[in-house]
């Protein structure tokens, strides 16, 4: 599967959800939906362009932007997170890559009770659910979807950001420090 068809997959679950920014597990479930109908080989090109996105965008300032959004970010909810971000679509991850500040223009500074964060975990596992659906296999989905998926660096790509240094949290990421720091 190319980049163009599994924005075109995400895209056409995005249209079923009203949503997305608080519901990106919805997206995930119809997606995986949709991808259940599909053959076995289709499943895994969308698990490998999936593992490809979250490869380049495994970086120094979209982690920022994450740490500031959710009031901190482990390298797992970092994980999670650029999964909500795909639930988006591929013009917010398009401007989220270019300038990770844009996410102000998504989120909402305005935490409801309860908030657990933006976190689209479930979008990781559309794959591996939807290849279950339809053949009764994970374990064959994730044994596709690595020989064939780029490794993860040891490090994010970019200048190393002190996610406690507010300093330079604000200097890089002015927009999102104005809604999320202090607040």
């Amino acid at each position: 599967m190319d980049r163009d068809g599994f924005w075109g997959l995400v895209e056409d679950a995005r249209a079923s959800v009203d949503d997305t920014v608080a519901d990106p597990d919805g997206v995930a479930d119809a997606l995986t939906k949709v991808l259940g109908a599909a053959e076995a080989e289709e499943i895994v090109g969308f698990g490998t362009e999936l593992a490809r996105l979250q490869v380049e965008s495994y970086r120094w300032d979209l982690w920022a932007a994450a740490y500031l959004i959710n009031s901190g970010a482990s390298e797992d909810g970092f994980d999670s997170f650029r999964g909500w971000l795909i639930a988006q679509g591929r013009e917010v991850w398009d401007a989220a890559l270019a300038d990770p500040d844009s996410l102000a223009d998504v989120v909402d500074e305005d935490r409801p009770e309860g908030f657990e964060g933006f976190d689209g975990e479930g979008m990781l596992h559309v794959g591996s659910h939807a290849y279950k659906n339809a053949t009764g296999d994970e374990a064959a989905y994730w044994k596709a979807v690595d020989a064939e998926a780029p490794d993860t660096p040891d490090l994010p790509a970019g200048e190393e950001i002190d996610f406690d240094d507010e300093d330079d949290l604000e200097a890089r990421l002015p927009r999102l420090a104005a809604l999320y720091l202090n607040a």
